[in-house]
């Protein structure tokens, strides 16, 4: 069975380490904080403020702000549009993010 990475013809540079809430997630150069938690199989990393009701994606271009999550100690990052850098800290994000 063939990777989406051999379908693609895509030769992304070495991977590297984030970690979510203190676990480590592999990701690729290139990819956004979203799809490297989808590739390790994180499809919730947000809850909704009242219910707490778990987001993840949704729409994927940074529009519907599902996505947002806690990028270095940054709240209200989407994660759809966020780089992953090497090294990042990311957390699942609690309602709007800021301490209360």
């Amino acid at each position: 069975m063939n990777s989406p990475l051999d379908l693609a013809d895509a030769h992304p540079g070495p991977a590297f380490t984030v970690t979510l809430d203190g676990r480590a997630i592999e990701a690729l150069p290139g990819q956004t904080v979203a799809a490297a938690l989808w590739t390790a199989g994180v499809t919730s990393w947000r809850t909704t403020r009242g219910a707490g009701r778990p987001r993840g994606i949704f729409c994927g271009i940074g529009v519907c702000y599902d996505c947002l999550v806690t990028v270095n100690d940054r709240p209200n990052q989407r994660a759809c549009l966020v780089p992953a850098h090497p090294g990042d800290a990311i957390r699942t994000q609690e309602g709007t993010g800021h301490d209360d």
